[in-house]
């Protein structure tokens, strides 16, 4: 199979006939095998519907139904398990993004061999303060702070190569930083194509400005992650003992001023060094405990998805 598509959707019953059509009449025209996945993530309108009739009439129309509203990583999760292609495309289901995008991106993949390919919206229909000066403010942080280089992290307009998708691990809010995890993973063929951005015809977006803000702190778990994720002893113990040490030599001087230098000045216990010293290795202890048990953790941790799928359509062992 050339391609799978891989589209979450919450409440989106307007557009996805449309939507089904001018795909399909893309992969048509190109002459790929493909395999269509909508992920419904808990939609409360008649989308599912819609999506069961698409499946019963086409069989490369396949279908997720979430027992309920999960996000869209856990959406993406999903899909990405399930597809097939040796190409997967990610897109929205709100028709701002264009499949007629999708051949490009699929020889970028296959014919000039990148990893990963991610669509960057030049011009945006969306607002000014709400969306687009935000989305350059956190898409600027991002480059800065992850190293990939990208303009738009928040397009959902991408592709990977099929070993990406089935090596990293899609989870939380980390859709945004898919780059990122590629990258951590070993991926480094990364790059990025002008796609156009569509108007939306139906409905209202179903992000606010508070993902932006979720990102943001999102932006330093994945920062954290791809540096001490694996060893998480090498940051808390790196500190813990900074603390231990500064402690140590404090009340080694403190000891050695009352016992020989100062033996009948201020108490020790009257002296601020004292509560410096005693705060410095006790924070040096729970730092320590902290870089233990993030190590028991990492190596007692077993995966498990965070998601409970009520029913699916067209999906055959």
């Amino acid at each position: 199979m050339n391609i799978s598509i891989v589209i979450p959707l919450l409440n989106e019953e307007e557009s996805l006939n449309e939507l089904y059509r001018w795909i399909a009449d893309v992969m048509q025209s190109n002459g790929f095998l493909y395999e269509l996945i909508f992920i419904d993530d808990g939609s409360t309108d008649e989308s599912w519907n819609i999506i069961e009739k698409l499946s019963l009439e086409n069989s490369e129309v396949k279908g997720i139904r979430f027992q309920k509203n999960y996000g869209k990583s856990q959406a993406l999760h999903a899909g990405f398990a399930m597809a097939k292609g040796d190409v997967i495309i990610t897109m929205d289901a709100d028709l701002q993004d264009n499949p007629e995008e999708i051949p490009e991106l699929y020889k970028m993949i296959t014919e000039e061999g990148f990893d990963l390919v991610s669509g960057w919206k030049k011009k945006r229909y969306d607002s000014v303060l709400s969306k687009n000066m935000p989305s350059k403010l956190f898409n600027y942080a991002a480059r800065k702070t992850s190293g990939v280089k990208l303009h738009d992290f928040n397009c959902g307009l991408k592709a990977y190569k099929k070993d990406v998708v089935k090596t990293i691990e899609v989870t939380g809010e980390m859709h945004r930083y898919i780059p990122v995890l590629a990258k951590n993973a070993g991926f480094s063929r990364i790059s990025e194509k002008p796609v156009l951005h569509q108007a939306r015809k139906y409905g209202t977006t179903k992000f606010g400005a508070e993902r932006f803000i979720r990102g943001f702190l999102d932006l330093i778990t994945i920062w954290f992650l791809s540096r001490f994720g694996k060893r998480p002893m090498h940051l808390f113990g790196a500190w813990g003992a900074l603390m231990l040490i500064i402690g140590f030599f404090l009340a080694l001087y403190l000891g050695i001023d009352k016992l020989f230098l100062n033996p009948f000045g201020r108490l020790i216990t009257e002296r601020p060094q004292f509560y410096i010293a005693l705060t410095a290795m006790i924070l040096g202890t729970q730092l320590f405990l902290a870089g233990f048990l993030g190590e028991l953790i990492l190596r007692s941790k077993k995966d498990s998805r965070n998601y409970i799928i009520k029913e699916q359509r067209n999906f055959h062992d």
